[in-house]
């Protein structure tokens, strides 16, 4: 979503659940913010050093989900489908207060946290969005797992591929413009696993939550599900909704065209930290106007003027 000025919620909005890995139940709020704080997570299960704000430089962990870490030791696990919701609603500021380890699971999509923002509302505040637009490419290799980015003259893009022996799933590709498409298969894609893999992940200490009402299962040629597939292309949806989550960690939204192929968090993760590491790659922009103005930068002071 372009927009010229920072986001927020108009009212605080509350849910519950379990928690996919660590199988317990947690309460959640997520309450507006004030303008330039960005996505805050508060540990309200303890008393000192609580706060764990969402930056890529916390993340603790990218193995089957993203986890943070404060510097004092506290966690918050799962937090990319939440982020993923903020990005698509375009929530820019919140605090998201919670009692225990790891933001619930739901139904294993984004759809319910997008249902909830769009109930309460969003707000203007008076600073404006500042946005990371891309200037140069930029490629990370990490084995058969590849991820880019371009520049490009609108927003967000994203072209992912995934690459499965398993033929159902099979090599799955979808191209998405953030700026111009409904996100609606996006955001109520569901997390998924092969039905061979349960009891290794599980050995792992992970999906302690995990059933058929939160996450896909595939065995074989069969999606185990009681209703299917919500879209023909669920599996690399989801891995979209999953990359929007963690790329929103980078604290901008992005301006370019992603290139992914059999990606996830960890892939991700690491390509931000490279991304903003590599700063002559992009400039930090704001819009002045909603005209779209398609004309390469000239220099980093320049703005961008984008169309709604």
């Amino acid at each position: 979503m372009l927009e010229i000025y920072q986001k927020t919620l108009c009212n605080q909005f509350s849910f519950e659940g379990i928690g996919l890995h660590n199988g317990e139940n947690s309460k959640v709020t997520v309450k507006p913010s004030d303008a330039n704080s960005g996505i805050v997570f508060k540990r309200v299960d303890i008393e000192k050093n609580n706060i764990i704000e969402a930056d890529f430089k916390y993340v603790d962990s990218a193995r089957l989900c993203t986890t943070l870490k404060n510097s004092h030791g506290i966690k918050i696990a799962t937090v990319e489908h939440l982020m993923a919701a903020f990005y698509f609603t375009g929530v820019d500021n919140a605090i998201v207060e919670i009692n225990n380890s790891e933001i619930p699971i739901m139904d294993g999509s984004a759809k319910d946290f997008v249902n909830l923002i769009n109930k309460v509302g969003l707000k203007d505040l008076k600073e404006k969005r500042v946005y990371l637009k891309i200037l140069k490419p930029l490629e990370l290799l990490e084995g058969e797992k590849r991820i880019s980015i371009e520049p490009t003259n609108l927003g967000m893009e994203v072209d992912f591929k995934l690459e499965y022996k398993n033929k159902l799933i099979g090599n799955q590709r979808n191209l998405v413009k953030f700026y111009e498409e409904d996100m609606t298969n996006i955001y109520s894609s569901r997390t998924f696993c092969l039905f061979e893999d349960i009891e290794k992940i599980k050995s792992f200490g992970l999906a302690k939550g995990g059933s058929l009402d939160n996450a896909l299962v595939v065995k074989g040629n069969s999606v185990l599900n009681k209703n299917g597939l919500r879209n023909p292309k669920e599996f690399v949806n989801h891995k979209i909704l999953d990359l929007a989550g963690d790329f929103l960690l980078s604290r901008y939204r992005i301006l370019g065209k992603v290139k992914c192929i059999q990606g996830g968090h960890y892939l991700s993760n690491v390509f931000i930290k490279k991304l903003i590491q590599n700063d002559n790659c992009f400039v930090k922009s704001t819009l002045n106007s909603v005209k779209i103005i398609k004309k390469d930068y000239e220099s980093p002071a320049q703005k961008l003027a984008v169309s709604a």
